[in-house]
């Protein structure tokens, strides 16, 4: 007899289950993410690079849960650990040695990370990272870079996404709020500034450089065309935020896969304090926050005064811990030495492919006179934005 649940999600019939969605979820979906039209696609399993809907298409996943499965899916080792620790509980009201020993592996491998406190998501972790350089420091406000992605809090989404409509001037962007009804006081609190634009930063920052708790910035932002920061543009922010009393925040919730120690590896600026998610939970839902230890002492409950009291029920839980762990332990400095090679190469096959014609490609044209730094350099007035075309044949 098939159950009620295998009778619900019933091959070929992702219009029917979409439908059912819809009753019971906002737009049928719980993530915005994993939306398409007409429906989405429903999952049924996955291993390793290859994930199975529920109609028994096989697909390469390039994805890989918006990139938080550095391993893929299903990795045998990572399987194996977490069954283990199911089996001896999934989360205790005290705390575990699993978490002492990931943050132990986590603080050894990164120089910045003098001590680590872990949450459960990237949005968390930023907005943790935000509230712990506003205790240390004193200050109400942050900037960000204009177009970035930070998470779902609602001082790290100002800007997220502007339009010409609403960004206002290059040399003083409008703090554009995403989320119709965000309170007037987190948009005055936070400060936008033009991506990889040194002078024009430097300028904005100044006008409010009182207010300023922190600085944070994504070293690599998928939102602003991944264009990757400036060496000058790192230091140029370092030196303003140590003249000026605030801190250097660096978001790698997504950077952090980039290179052993981060993306912040590739600089010789290192930020006060970071935060990382992704691909550090295994699979599991994870975030955290690291750096100074003089920093993340506002998170201490033996201080004499705690100013920044931070819990979470399924903080630090065992599970993710424990496949934390194992998926970081092994993306040693080979894994990652080999990754990156692959990636170098899978780029150049495809310019060779496109260069060589005979199938459709997409280009977004930025119009500037060499490659893009910044996405400022999109928005001189008289010229739009981008273009994308679709052109059968193309000759680099």
């Amino acid at each position: 007899m098939q159950s009620t649940d295998q009778k619900t999600i019933s091959p070929a019939n992702e219009e029917e289950l979409y439908r059912q969605a819809r009753q019971v979820l906002p737009g049928g979906i719980s993530r915005n993410a994993v939306f398409r039209k007409p429906h989405p696609h429903y999952a049924m399993k996955a291993s390793g690079c290859y994930i199975t809907d529920i109609n028994g298409v096989v697909r390469v996943d390039f994805a890989n849960n918006m990139a938080s499965m550095i391993h893929g899916h299903s990795h045998p080792a990572i399987v194996k650990a977490v069954m283990e620790q199911i089996q001896s509980g999934t989360g205790f009201t005290l705390a575990t040695e699993a978490e002492i020993r990931y943050a132990q592996l986590l603080c050894e491998r990164v120089p910045s990370f003098e001590q680590i406190r872990f949450v459960n998501s990237g949005t968390e972790a930023v907005m943790y990272m935000i509230k712990a350089a506003r205790a240390y420091t004193g200050r109400p406000a942050i900037a960000k870079a204009e177009g970035a992605y930070h998470g779902g809090y609602d001082f790290a989404e100002v800007s997220q996404l502007p339009n010409p409509a609403n960004w206002g001037d290059i040399g003083a962007p409008n703090s554009v709020p995403l989320a119709h009804g965000t309170p007037k006081a987190v948009t005055d609190n936070v400060i936008i500034f033009p991506f990889n634009d040194i002078e024009r930063t430097l300028k904005i920052l100044d006008r409010r450089a009182g207010d300023i708790a922190c600085v944070l910035i994504d070293p690599c932002p998928h939102r602003v065309g991944l264009i990757t920061a400036t060496d000058e543009f790192i230091e140029a922010l370092r030196r303003w935020t140590v003249k000026n009393g605030a801190l250097l925040a660096f978001d790698e919730v997504i950077s952090f896969r980039l290179n052993y120690r981060g993306a912040q590896e590739c600089y010789s600026t290192k930020p006060d304090i970071t935060s990382i998610g992704k691909i550090i939970g295994g699979g599991f839902p994870v975030g955290a926050l690291a750096g100074r230890r003089d920093v993340m002492k506002v998170l201490d409950p033996t201080e004499s005064r705690l100013l920044f009291p931070l819990s979470g029920t399924f903080s630090a839980n065992p599970v993710t811990m424990t496949a934390g762990h194992v998926a970081m332990k092994m993306y040693d400095q080979e894994t990652v030495n080999r990754l990156n090679a692959l990636t170098k190469n899978a780029v150049a096959q495809i310019n060779e492919a496109v260069a060589e014609g005979s199938i459709s490609c997409e280009l977004e044209l930025h119009w500037d006179m060499g490659p893009p730094r910044t996405p400022s350099t999109t928005r001189i007035e008289g010229q739009p934005a981008s273009i994308h075309m679709h052109v059968p044949h193309l000759e680099l």
